[in-house]
């Protein structure tokens, strides 16, 4: 096993010896960089290098995205659309079709916000998404995250997309094997406070490291926030192998990885919030950031920009580095980037009894409780401001962003949009399916029940939303009533309804947390978990995602093709096979209301009903049908 870490470890460290923080700790420094780099330009387009990406990710996609879905239906009376789909692709040749706008079909996932309940069910759900899980042909959906070209996380879901994606693009399925070894992935037996558990020495030891750090990011002239502190420890369980849990570990460090640069994995998306001290977020006000291996920012009108993620901490003008040729390097530190996102998670520090902790990490958490007690203590501090003084905020908007010397950022759940969507819904990104992957804790039982897409959806017809277009859906209740939050569901699927909307969308596949052999609605304030608890956790994700191991729907798997192929169907105006029209009409969404009144959502950001107690559950005396050798195999 330590054989494994250390290999790991060596290709992490040979394969970002360009990206790698230059102090090779936490404390960003200086760098010389071109005399005349720009650091931001306008979210007009794609960046160049995403563009550049996509090409060698397509090539990738093409061929693993033919295997799922000839295998999906290959028991179809008639499927040879797909193959002429995909025979037409390759030939480049667009004949018998009514029009030259065939094109790949291109798929997203996103991975909810929702804690350590959200990384663990979302990982049983991408572990039946993904071909090097043992059972995902068979038993599920296995080969659809080979097809899928973007992976998002937010929050509790950024930290999935980050431990697999700066893992060298490891697997669920070897994070799961090695849950029982020392210094594996998502261990969390004890704590993320008291990760020695029974072992004060080394609880105290991380703690005075994780102090060390951050104290040394102050000394260098940095501003500095609860998220160091919070990402600083997040990062002990994403990264036991790398030194302090990769102290010197850097966001751009994948554009290195040969894996990411060969395309091999789906492209990487993490978002977060932008708020102002004093100020509360809505829906209709939010500017959503994202951080991609090559840059951050917002394709919102109010900011309308983006900038190199290497380079962030340099004190610019309108992108331009204040001193020549000089640029700060080492600021994108992946766990800050993953606090970042999960920043309302920062109050759990301030509910702690801090005696036995260090006095500066004492110190901090004073400072937020007193200094700032006016609802600022979940922030995190871009400082200096990537974008001080850009030109690219639409004239009609605040240019409040863009004025600050200081960017803050918080949760990317805080305007109750748990799933990042957002990001996937933009144009220019051509997406034609999106995986929405809900572990919210939405009601009094801690399940989801359709908040986040309620809000993506109204959130297109306000001004921050002027570029989106999303699926209709319906209201909460409804979703609770039909059972719409207890199994996959389509929405989207007719596009000729949505004729109205400024642009037709993705279809939406969502998949919700639901009980199926574990009940996985924990608190999103769960701290720690068995190796039981984790196993138990993750394989009711991979059974919610796949209709109980494709038992409740041999054909669900099927179904999924058509709605990976329906966009290119309905834009080429070709045939599905008749077996799709079954699947639509068992999976979509048809417009049916029933909004008689069910319990109302729990408003996550309130926090002044924090409790780090579990959630009561609800009642069920059905045990697990899941026993047999596939998931001893397994596990």
């Amino acid at each position: 096993m330590q054989i494994y870490y250390s290999i790991t470890y060596l290709l992490l460290i040979l394969s970002a010896t360009l990206a790698w923080s230059p102090s090779n700790g936490y404390v960003p420094e200086m760098v010389p960089c071109a005399s005349n780099i720009s650091l931001v330009r306008n979210a007009s387009s794609l960046s160049p290098n995403e563009t550049a990406w996509l090409r060698k990710r397509n090539e990738i996609v093409r061929p693993n995205l033919y295997t799922f879905l000839k295998n999906s239906t290959s028991n179809f009376t008639n499927s040879s659309i797909f193959s002429d789909l995909f025979t037409l692709l390759t030939s480049n040749s667009s004949s018998g079709l009514r029009n030259s706008t065939l094109k790949q079909p291109r798929i997203a996932i996103a991975a909810s916000g929702g804690g350590y309940r959200a990384m663990f069910v979302g990982a049983g759900m991408i572990a039946a998404m993904d071909n090097r899980t043992n059972g995902s042909i068979e038993h599920g959906l296995g080969g659809l995250l080979q097809s899928s070209t973007y992976l998002a996380g937010l929050s509790g879901g950024s930290w999935l997309v980050g431990t697999l994606a700066w893992n060298n693009w490891t697997s669920v399925q070897d994070i799961v094997n090695n849950f029982t070894k020392d210094d594996s992935i998502w261990d969390l037996s004890n704590s993320i406070v008291n990760p020695g558990g029974v072992n004060i020495f080394k609880t105290s030891k991380t703690w005075d490291d994780i102090s060390d750090a951050v104290h040394d990011k102050q000394d260098a002239g940095f501003n500095i926030s609860l998220t160091d502190v919070w990402g600083r420890a997040l990062s002990y369980n994403f990264f036991p192998s790398l030194y302090h849990g990769g102290e010197g570990y850097t966001w751009s460090t994948i554009r290195d990885a040969q894996v990411f640069q060969d395309a091999q994995m789906p492209f990487p998306v993490v978002v977060s919030d932008g708020r102002y001290p004093g100020t509360f977020i809505i829906n209709s006000n939010a500017t959503v950031f994202e951080f991609n291996p090559f840059e951050m920012g917002s394709w919102d009108p109010t900011l309308n920009a983006f900038t190199d993620v290497k380079y962030l901490g340099t004190n610019v003008t309108d992108g331009k580095p204040n001193v020549t040729g000089k640029c700060v390097a080492g600021f994108d530190n992946t766990g800050f980037i993953l606090g970042t996102s999960s920043s309302l998670f920062n109050q759990f520090l301030l509910q702690l009894n801090t005696t036995g902790l260090p006095d500066f990490i004492q110190d901090i958490a004073r400072h937020f409780l007193i200094d700032l007690s006016d609802n600022s203590n979940d922030i995190a501090l871009y400082a200096p401001n990537p974008f001080k003084d850009t030109k690219f905020v639409n004239r009609t908007y605040s240019k409040s962003l863009v004025d600050s010397d200081i960017l803050y950022l918080v949760d990317g759940g805080e305007d109750l949009e748990n799933i990042p969507l957002v990001p996937l819904l933009q144009k220019e990104r051509d997406v034609d399916v999106i995986f929405a992957l809900d572990n919210s804790a939405d009601t009094n039982q801690s399940w989801p029940n359709g908040t986040s897409l309620v809000y993506t959806y109204e959130r297109q017809f306000v001004e921050q939303g002027i570029d989106i277009s999303f699926p209709y859906v319906p209201d909460q209740n409804t979703f609770v009533n039909l059972g719409l939050n207890k199994r996959p569901t389509f929405f989207g699927c007719d596009s000729h309804n949505m004729t109205n909307l400024s642009s037709i969308p993705p279809l939406i596949v969502y998949i919700p947390n639901s009980y199926h052999s574990f009940e996985s609605n924990t608190s999103t304030f769960k701290m720690s978990y068995s190796t039981k608890e984790r196993r138990s956790v993750v394989q009711n994700g991979f059974e919610a995602a796949t209709m109980n191991n494709l038992t409740d729907d041999s054909q669900f798997k099927a179904c999924i093709a058509c709605a990976v192929i329906r966009r290119q169907q309905e834009k080429n105006g070709y045939n599905l096979p008749l077996e799709c029209e079954g699947c639509f009409s068992r999976y979509c969404w048809n417009g049916t209301i029933a909004n008689q009144t069910v319990n109302i959502p729990i408003n996550t950001t309130a926090m002044s009903s924090f409790s780090t107690k579990s959630v009561t559950k609800t009642s069920s005396t059905s045990t697990s049908t899941k026993t047999g050798s596939f998931w001893d195999d397994w596990f």
